[in-house]
């Protein structure tokens, strides 16, 4: 069948419960889980793709998107299928929520070639990594032993223990907070927002470099959602970077593009509150991209389409007033 899965409970008649994820799917003998990719075989629960890998590419680290860690450098990204959420404006839904071949791959083969091709480390993405958190945990051990960075782009939907025992191997996450209200998790990504919430206090807490996400939907996630968000986030940290990104009709949403006007709206509610916010999925011309020392209001790092310019900042800080500017670099 494959890999055997970690955090999982043994339950009467052959079934198991997965405790991976908040969803605690309880999984009937040959049947798997919400995420499509755990399966109960006999009373075992095993991963369905422990190595499978469906997409990799060499990327810069800032389309994680991640713009406080190591900017200007390219990390290897790799992801598999599956998914613990629904969500109907998938930017990924051919790969998060169906089975499509894959190709498989030894952690060693992932390591060597990130080495080969002078990346930063290893980056889990395109899917979502949670789901694939076995091999995720073993090849990041290794690229940290080979000293390599690994880096998560996830939901963060997933409990307190299990994302306790990888913390310690993931350099930097991009953790999508996809609104601010638990009716909106509910029906449109079928998860709960507490959840995630909790993951972003914990991963924070605990040393890793954290980034965080929001699609910017019309009509759903743009008006005072935004507000809730900064005033949430500066509360565990102002230092945190968030990023706006803008919706775009995909998988089962067919609403209008997020319009510029509200982008740049939620762009000067959000940075009442925080000290790094940046705009995504916009023209190259329309601003947002830069990242502006906290104290003195100066551009410390430029950011163009084919280019990352770090000359307004010297050592992790502000070349014009000497203030520290948050991030790895």
């Amino acid at each position: 069948m494959g890999h055997e899965a970690g955090f999982y409970e043994e339950e009467p008649g052959s079934k198991v419960r997965c405790v991976l994820c908040p969803h605690q799917c309880l999984i009937a003998d040959h049947r798997s889980g919400i995420c499509r990719v755990r399966a109960n075989e006999g009373g075992v629960l095993y991963s369905k793709i422990y190595g499978e890998v469906t997409s990799s590419s060499m990327d810069p680290v800032e389309k994680k998107p991640l713009f406080h860690f190591y900017p200007g450098r390219e990390i290897f990204s790799i992801g598999s299928w599956g998914c613990t959420f629904r969500c109907s404006f998938c930017q990924n839904w051919q790969i998060s929520q169906q089975q499509i071949a894959s190709d498989h791959f030894e952690k060693e083969e992932i390591v060597n070639t990130a080495m080969e091709n002078g990346s930063l480390g290893v980056a889990y993405t395109y899917n979502e990594p949670t789901v694939w958190y076995e091999f995720v945990c073993d090849t990041a051990k290794l690229a940290r032993e080979k000293g390599l960075k690994n880096v998560m782009v996830t939901n963060g939907y997933i409990m307190e223990e299990p994302l306790k025992e990888i913390l310690p191997f993931i350099d930097a996450m991009n953790i999508d907070l996809k609104a601010f209200d638990d009716k909106f998790y509910r029906e449109i990504c079928g998860g709960h927002l507490e959840p995630v919430l909790s993951a972003i206090r914990q991963a924070a807490a605990s040393g890793t470099h954290v980034e965080l996400t929001t699609l910017v939907i019309p009509g759903l996630n743009d008006g005072e959602d935004i507000a809730k968000i900064a005033d949430w986030v500066s509360g565990v940290s102002p230092d945190i970077p968030l990023h706006l990104s803008r919706y775009f009709p995909n998988y089962k949403m067919d609403l209008d593009p997020t319009g510029l006007e509200t982008m740049k709206t939620a762009y000067g509610i959000a940075r009442e509150k925080l000290k790094y916010v940046y705009l995504g999925n916009l023209p190259a011309d329309a601003g947002g991209t830069d990242t502006f020392c906290p104290a003195c209001g100066k551009p410390v790092i430029k950011r163009g389409r084919m280019r990352v310019d770090m000359a307004g900042m010297k050592d992790g800080k502000c070349l014009n007033c000497g203030t520290e500017i948050r991030g790895k670099f």
